[in-house]
């Protein structure tokens, strides 16, 4: 156990000197304080003493949350960067591709040592969500500007297509981290719509949003790339959250689409109906998958 924790510190610091570096790069670049960069580095050099302490003192869980915390807040700021710019053609996919590989660092650094049989619970359900979040609005949003690219999707459909899987992949995981609330005896809910809500595993706004997006994503999947080979991709749903269904592979966009949007429609007019949650797109596409079934 002290050896697993020894080999977690070392590696959280290397990566928080390797993002430190970043974040100086994207200053200088930049010519200005940034909140988020500033943010960020805080958290890292935090994270540079906490590193420097007795190993056996050490909890990797704060380790990780800080290091979390930062790629998460550095990550943001580039993230608007390619917004603003409208995910420029030339150098969008490495960025986005890099942007990726950043937030998916500290789950693969759990999973790699792996000191606790729930390794989840080394970085808490609710970053877990935030980084499958973060991954998957971030393709979403990349794949909404390449949708407007009428030459660059006819020749490159195949790699929509995989950011498209990789997208809903990333937003039904955070659909599926928290197993929805048992309503029973044992449970008491003042409000009657909160207690529906959290039965049907919606949490947040953001379990609203991904809702929403992973359906917006399988309607691109069928509009754009309907006509190429069908191919494996494996799409985890062990866990019964708001995304919860069995899908066979090859991932068939319209039958995810329309589950989950069917959800989120019945979501929004029925216990969110005061809030007045917008459900015209998710109908209009509800109604394109109805006739491209038929």
């Amino acid at each position: 156990m002290a050896a697993a924790v020894s080999s977690v510190v070392r590696r959280v610091e290397e990566l928080g000197d390797l993002a430190q570096a970043h974040i100086q790069q994207l200053s200088e670049a930049a010519g200005e304080d940034d909140h988020f960069l500033i943010r960020a580095s805080a958290a890292l050099e935090k994270l540079k003493l906490l590193c420097g302490e007795e190993k056996e003192c050490t909890n990797p869980s704060n380790l990780l949350e800080l290091y979390t915390q930062a790629i998460l807040d550095m990550t943001y700021f580039e993230e608007n960067k390619l917004v603003d710019e409208d995910f420029p053609e030339d150098s969008s996919s490495q960025k986005v591709k890099e942007l990726i590989s950043f937030l998916s660092e500290p789950e693969i650094l759990v999973k790699e040592n792996n000191m606790h049989p729930k390794h989840c619970n080394l970085l808490g359900d609710e970053l877990l969500e935030c980084l499958s979040w973060r991954r998957g609005a971030l393709l979403y949003m990349y794949c909404h500007s390449l949708t407007k690219r009428r030459e660059w999707l006819l020749r490159k459909s195949s790699l929509l297509k995989k950011y498209l899987l990789d997208g809903i992949s990333y937003l039904l995981q955070m659909l599926n981290y928290r197993c929805p609330i048992q309503l029973n005896e044992g449970v008491s809910f003042q409000d009657l719509d909160t207690a529906k809500l959290l039965s049907a595993g919606i949490f947040s706004d953001i379990h609203l949003l991904a809702m929403m997006y992973s359906g917006e994503m399988c309607y691109w999947g069928s509009k754009y790339c309907a006509d190429q080979q069908p191919e494996n991709h494996e799409v985890d749903t062990s866990v019964s959250g708001a995304g919860s269904t069995t899908y066979k592979e090859p991932l068939d966009f319209r039958e995810v689409g329309e589950k989950i949007l069917k959800k989120y429609v019945s979501v929004c007019e029925g216990p969110l109906k005061e809030q007045e949650w917008n459900t015209t797109n998710a109908k209009q596409i509800l109604n394109f998958f109805h006739h491209r079934c038929n």
